[in-house]
C-alpha cells in the first residue's frame, strides 16, 4: 500500500512511495507524530539520480523486515535535497561536526524537536570496515533512546548549538589584493594533478569555479601556468569517460583520477558551469577539441534536457534497468555487429573498446587514440578517418537510443536554470550563436513567468506544473546572474529589471544581521537554524555569487553601498581563500573582478547590430555591458549617453568614459 509520499511532486520521493517504510514528507505532520509517539525521527536525504540512494533503497527500504524496524521505532521522513537544499545543508553540517561520514544518501536521526544526534551516509546490509549495518544502527539507536533519552536529547542540543554558532561567523576582514590571489593560484597549483588535470585524487570532480578563477587570473596577468591547468583539465575531461563521447555532456564526477570511469548521472548544473569554460578556453587557444565539446554539451541539453515551455530538467540517472552505466557502456562484439569491419576496427582503436572491458566486462568510451594518431597508424588520410569515425559514432548513438534510457528528473530548479541561462547567453554571444541565446531567453521567460511570485519571491522547483519550496539564496543569486548576462547580450531591459527586483527581495529577506552577506533561507525557516554557507559546494556558494552580482549592480546604479557589501563578503573570507582553495573558487572569481578597475561597455543609437556583433566577439566576464534606451529608469551607468541617430559605443573605466566611437571597425580597434 502506498505511503504518504504518493501525492508528492518530487520524482525522488515518488520513487519511494511503494516502500514498506511508512515515509512522511518533511513537515509538521511528521514532527507531530514523533512527539505524540515519543520516538526519534529518521531522516533520509537524497536525490532521484543518486546511485547509492538507489542501492540503499533496494537493500534496506524495500526490505519488509527493515521497514518494520523503522516503522516500530521511528517516524521516517524522506527529503529530496534538490527541493530542500537547506534541510540537507543543516544536517550535513551537523554530521560533519559529529565526525560522521557524509554524502548521499544522508541518513540522520533526530530528536522529536528536529535536533540531530547520529547519522551517516550509505549503511550496508552487513557490517564492513568498522561501519555498522543499517539494522545494527537502528537497534543501537532504539536501545540508546529507550535507555538514556535525556543523554540523546542533550547531545542533540549540543550539536544544534554548534551549528547555530557557525551561522554567526563574521570572518576576519582582509584586503583583496593581487598578492592574495597569487597565493590562491599557488594553493591550487599545489593541489593540481600534473598528470591528468583536475585537483586532488579520486574521486575527481571538475571544480568548475576554480577553473573559472584560473581563466580570469590568466586574462588579468598572462600567467601561462593558470591557463595550462585549465587546458590540461578540460582536455583530459573531454577525452575521458566522464564525457559522453556519443551523446555529449558530462557526468557529475569520475570515480578515478584519470577521468575514465564516471558515476554516470548527468546533472544540469555540471554542464551549465562547464559550457562557458570550454568556450572561453577555445577562444584563448583555438584548440578545436574545446569548441566541439561545448557544442556537444548544448546538443545534449537541447535534445534531452529541454522541457516544453523552455525550462530545463534537473538530471538524468546513472542507472538503467537497475544497472549502473548500462546505457552507456559497450562491448567489442556489439560494435562488430553494428559496423562494417574497417569502421568497427577504427572505432575500437579510437575508444579503446576490447573484450572483456574494464568496467563490468564492457568498456566506458574514452578517446584512447586521436584522429591524427589513428590516421598515421592505419595509413589513411585524416579526412577519411574522421568521416569513418563520425559515421560510426552516429550509428552507435542511434543504436544506443534503442536501449532503455536512464530516468530523467523533470524538476525545473531555479538555481540550476539560472546557471544555464548565464552559460547559454555568454557562450552564444562569444560564438555568435543566436540559437543558444534564444534557448537562454526561453529559459528566462519560463523562470520569470512561472517561478517568480507576485510578491517578488522565487519558487525553488517546478515539476509538471506543481511549484514546490521557497527559493533559497543560490536560486536568487544564480537567476539574478543569469538574467544580468542575458541583458548584457541582448540589451532587453526587462531582464535587468527582473534581476534588480530579485536582488531587492534578497536584500530584504535574506540579509545576515552582521551586515556581511546573507543567510541561505528567509527568516521563516522550519529548521532549528537558518543555514548560511559562505563557500562553494557542488554549486557556487550563494554568498559568493551575490558578491559578484552586487559588485556589478552597485557599479551600474552608482550605489557604493552595494559595492561595499559585495566587497565585505569576499574580504570576510579573504584569510581563508588560500587555505581552502577547493571550496572558495567563486569567491576568488568575485575577487578577480574587485581588484580591477570597473570596466563598462555601453552601446546605443540606431543600427547597432554590427557593433553588438563586435562586442560579442570580445565578450569578457569582467566587463559590464549596457544599452542606452529611451527609458533608462534608475540605471545610472546609462545616464549622459544620449540615444543618437548613429550607433555609438562608450568604453568606461572606473566610471570615466572615453569619447564614443561610431563604427564596428572603430569598436573592434578599441576593444583590441
Amino acid at each position: 500500500m502506498p505511503n504518504k509520499l504518493t501525492n508528492e511532486s518530487s520524482p525522488y520521493l515518488r520513487q519511494h512511495q511503494d516502500n514498506p517504510v511508512d515515509w512522511f514528507p518533511w513537515g509538521d505532520e511528521a514532527f507531530r507524530a514523533a512527539k505524540a509517539r515519543g520516538v526519534p525521527i529518521f531522516v533520509s536525504i537524497g536525490y532521484s539520480t543518486c546511485h547509492w540512494c538507489h542501492v540503499m533503497a533496494h537493500e534496506s527500504f524495500e526490505d519488509p523486515r527493515v521497514a518494520q524496524l523503522l516503522n516500530d521505532n521511528f517516524v521516517s521522513i524522506k527529503v529530496d535535497r534538490e527541493e530542500r537544499p537547506d534541510i540537507d545543508a543543516v544536517y550535513l553540517q551537523s554530521m560533519q561536526m559529529l565526525g560522521y561520514s557524509t554524502g548521499w544518501p544522508l541518513n540522520v536521526w533526530l530528536t522529536p524537536d528536529g535536533l540531530p544526534f547520529y547519522g551517516g551516509t550509505y549503511f550496508p546490509t552487513m557490517p564492513t570496515e568498522g561501519m555498522p549495518s543499517f539494522t545494527q544502527a537502528i537497534l543501537t539507536i532504539r536501545d540508546l533512546w529507550q535507555r538514556d533519552r535525556a543523554k540523546v536529547i542533550n547531545g542533540g542540543q549540543k550539536v544544534a548549538k554548534h551549528v547555530i554558532q557557525a551561522t554567526k561567523f563574521e570572518g576576519s576582514a582582509d584586503a583583496i589584493s593581487a598578492e592574495l590571489l597569487q597565493r590562491c593560484l599557488r594553493a591550487l597549483y599545489d593541489k593540481f594533478d600534473k598528470q591528468y588535470g583536475g585537483f586532488g585524487t579520486a574521486p575527481k570532480f571538475p571544480h568548475e569555479t576554480n577553473l573559472e578563477f584560473l581563466l580570469r587570473y590568466y586574462r588579468r596577468t598572462g600567467d601561462v601556468a593558470a591557463l595550462s591547468m585549465v587546458e590540461l583539465t578540460l582536455g583530459a575531461m573531454a577525452e575521458g569517460g566522464i564525457h559522453d563521447q556519443l551523446g555529449g555532456g558530462f557526468a557529475r564526477y569520475s570515480v578515478d583520477a584519470e577521468w575514465h570511469v564516471p558515476h554516470f548521472e548527468k546533472m544540469l548544473y555540471t554542464n551549465a558551469m562547464l559550457l562557458p569554460l570550454f568556450v572561453d578556453t577555445w577562444r584563448l587557444t583555438e584548440e578545436p577539441l574545446y569548441l566541439h565539446t561545448a557544442e556537444g554539451i548544448v546538443r545534449w541539453l537541447e535534445s534531452e534536457m529541454r522541457l516544453k515551455g523552455g525550462g530545463f530538467a534537473a538530471a538524468t540517472d546513472a542507472d538503467s534497468e537497475g544497472v549502473e552505466g548500462k546505457y552507456f557502456i559497450w562491448t567489442a562484439a556489439e560494435v562488430d555487429r553494428l559496423l562494417e569491419a574497417e569502421d568497427a576496427d577504427l572505432i575500437k582503436l579510437h575508444f579503446g573498446i576490447a573484450d572483456p572491458g574494464s568496467f563490468e566486462g564492457a568498456t566506458v568510451l574514452r578517446i584512447v587514440k586521436s584522429d591524427e594518431d589513428l590516421a598515421e597508424d592505419v595509413g589513411l588520410p585524416i579526412t577519411e578517418v574522421r568521416d569513418r569515425l563520425a559515421r560510426g559514432r552516429q550509428i552507435m548513438l542511434a543504436a544506443r537510443k534503442k536501449r532503455v534510457a536512464p530516468g530523467r528528473d523533470d524538476k525545473v530548479i531555479a538555481s540550476w536554470n539560472g546557471l544555464l541561462i548565464h552559460a547559454l547567453a555568454y557562450a552564444g554571444a562569444a560564438l555568435g550563436n543566436d540559437h543558444w541565446i534564444d534557448l537562454a531567453r526561453d529559459a528566462a521567460r519560463f523562470i520569470a513567468s512561472t517561478m517568480v511570485r507576485a510578491d517578488g519571491s522565487l519558487v525553488r522547483t517546478w515539476t509538471n506544473g506543481v511549484l514546490v519550496a521557497d527559493g533559497v539564496l543560490e536560486d536568487y543569486a544564480n537567476v539574478i546572474r543569469g538574467l544580468m548576462t542575458l541583458y548584457s547580450v541582448t540589451g532587453e531591459l526587462t531582464w535587468l529589471e527582473t534581476s534588480w527586483n530579485l536582488t531587492e527581495y534578497t536584500c530584504a529577506h535574506f540579509a545576515h544581521e552582521s551586515g556581511i552577506g546573507f543567510y541561505d533561507t528567509p527568516a521563516d525557516t522550519d529548521l532549528f537554524t537558518r543555514p548560511r554557507e559562505l563557500t562553494d559546494s557542488a554549486l557556487p556558494g550563494g554568498n559568493a555569487v551575490m558578491a559578484e552580482v552586487l559588485s556589478m549592480l552597485g557599479a551600474m546604479r552608482r550605489d557604493e553601498a552595494l559595492v561595499t557589501e559585495a566587497r565585505s563578503i569576499v574580504e570576510s573570507m579573504a584569510v581563508v581563500l588560500p587555505r581552502y582553495p577547493m571550496h572558495t573558487g567563486m569567491l576568488t572569481v568575485a575577487a578577480e573582478r574587485m581588484i580591477l578597475p570597473t570596466q563598462e561597455l555601453i552601446l546605443g543609437g540606431n543600427d547597432i547590430a554590427n557593433m553588438r556583433t563586435v562586442a560579442n566577439e570580445n565578450i569578457n566576464p569582467i566587463t559590464i555591458r549596457g544599452y542606452v534606451h529611451t527609458d533608462i529608469g534608475d540605471w545610472a551607468f546609462l545616464e549622459d549617453k544620449p540615444v543618437a541617430d548613429q550607433p555609438a559605443a562608450y568604453w568606461c573605466s572606473d566610471y570615466v568614459c572615453q569619447a564614443p566611437v561610431h563604427s564596428a571597425e572603430a569598436l573592434r580597434e578599441l576593444l583590441g
